[in-house]
């Protein structure tokens, strides 16, 4: 897997994070009712996830409230968005596999330990509880903040320059196991042949999940 690097830019015109009255009403109430990453997961995890039947999007917390769904990215910017409102720094991390595949979470650290918030079609790619030490090297990989020219908090459009900052950014290579790479498939295989309709949920570590 990749992690994303900070991109640098602070002469940003998004830098500060946005008052209340630029808020609508029930986007304020979102806001003002999950205050915790915890509550915010929960918050994500009831949404209906985007499947983008009707062609892909890339909303921001305005669009996901307003058409009340949202896939990896925009749940990722959503979190950033109502969480940045209590005080977390809108951080992102980007995951990429070697096939390519991105994963995109908000980032935040409690008591010195690291956790995250997410969305995903599967279960295991959901946050995590505060309490990993370290993200083996980069872990605050990517500051909103920083993102230039681009309301991705409120925007009514989709936000593709968000995606297109993403792919740019040099990613730094984490190792790992190929023994336990060639386990976790043969074991997902195994289950999708058996299960080709039902979530995944082998997964051992499910007491880290938040």
């Amino acid at each position: 897997m990749g992690i994303k690097s900070k991109i640098q830019n602070p002469k940003s015109k998004m830098e500060s994070r946005p008052r209340r009255e630029d808020f609508l009403p029930k986007e304020w109430e979102i806001i003002r009712k999950h205050r915790t990453p915890r509550q915010v997961q929960g918050f994500l995890r009831a949404l209906p996830y985007n499947w983008e039947k009707k062609g892909e999007t890339l909303r921001t917390f305005r669009g996901v409230v307003q058409h009340w769904s949202a896939h990896c990215l925009e749940a990722a910017l959503t979190a950033a968005t109502i969480l940045e409102q209590h005080g977390y720094p809108p951080l992102l991390l980007d995951l990429e596999s070697k096939d390519r595949l991105d994963h995109v979470l908000f980032l935040f650290r409690r008591r010195g330990l690291y956790g995250t918030v997410a969305r995903s079609r599967d279960f295991g790619l959901h946050g995590r509880k505060p309490v990993f030490r370290t993200l083996r090297h980069l872990v605050m990989s990517y500051d909103l903040r920083t993102l230039e020219r681009c309301d991705w908090r409120l925007s009514p459009g989709n936000v593709w320059s968000v995606e297109r900052a993403l792919i740019r950014m040099p990613h730094q290579k984490l190792r790992t196991s190929d023994g336990r790479h060639r386990r976790i498939l043969r074991q997902f295989r195994a289950f999708k042949q058996s299960y080709p309709d039902r979530p995944v949920d082998f997964y051992r570590n499910q007491h880290r999940w938040m």
